[in-house]
C-alpha cells in the first residue's frame, strides 16, 4: 500500500510540529530555569542537578555525569561548588566504598521543591491526559526514538 503525496505532506507537517514543539519547550525551559536559578543564587546547571536528584534520588558521580551528558571532571567541579554551598553532600556508598553518592541536603531539597520547570510540566500534563493505551504506545515509541538518537550521537562522539 503506497502513501499518497498529500498524506506524506501531512506526515511531514506533523513531524515538523512535534520537533518545533520540543525545541520550543527546551528553549523556554532553559529561559525559565535561568530566571528561577538566578532568583535562588544558583546556576541553571545546579538547578538541573537539584531537580534530577529530587526526581531520581541519590546518584553516583558517574551516573550523574551520564544523565547530564557531561564528563566526570565537569560534574565533579559542579558538585564541589554545590557541596560548598551546602546544596548537596557526598556520601560513601555502604555497598561499595569506592563509590561516592551525591545526595540533596535539606537546603538543596527545599530549593528543588520550590522550582518547577513549567514547560516540562505542561508537556507532562498533556501526555498524561492521553488514554492509558495511547500513553503506553507513545512511551514505547519515544523510547525507541531516544535510543536511536543516543546511538547516532555516540557514533559521532570522538
Amino acid at each position: 500500500m503506497s502513501v499518497s503525496r498529500s498524506a506524506r505532506i501531512d506526515y511531514k507537517a506533523g513531524l515538523d510540529r512535534i520537533v518545533e514543539t520540543v525545541i520550543y519547550l527546551q528553549s523556554e525551559s532553559r529561559r525559565l530555569a535561568k530566571e528561577q536559578a538566578a532568583r535562588h543564587g544558583i546556576t541553571p546547571t545546579q538547578l538541573n542537578v537539584l531537580k534530577l536528584l529530587l526526581t531520581v534520588g541519590d546518584l553516583s558521580l558517574s551516573e550523574l555525569s551520564r544523565r547530564m551528558a557531561a564528563t566526570n571532571s565537569t560534574v565533579t567541579g559542579i558538585v564541589d561548588r554545590m557541596v560548598a554551598a551546602e546544596l548537596v553532600a557526598r556520601e560513601q556508598s555502604v555497598s561499595d566504598r569506592r563509590v561516592w553518592k551525591i545526595r540533596l541536603t535539606a537546603q538543596g531539597k527545599a530549593i528543588a521543591k520550590k522550582l518547577e520547570v513549567a514547560p516540562w510540566e505542561i508537556l507532562r500534563s498533556a501526555v498524561m491526559a492521553l488514554p492509558p493505551a495511547e500513553l503506553e504506545q507513545l512511551i514505547k515509541t519515544l523510547v525507541k526514538v531516544s535510543d536511536h538518537v543516543e546511538r547516532i550521537v555516540q557514533k559521532e562522539m570522538p
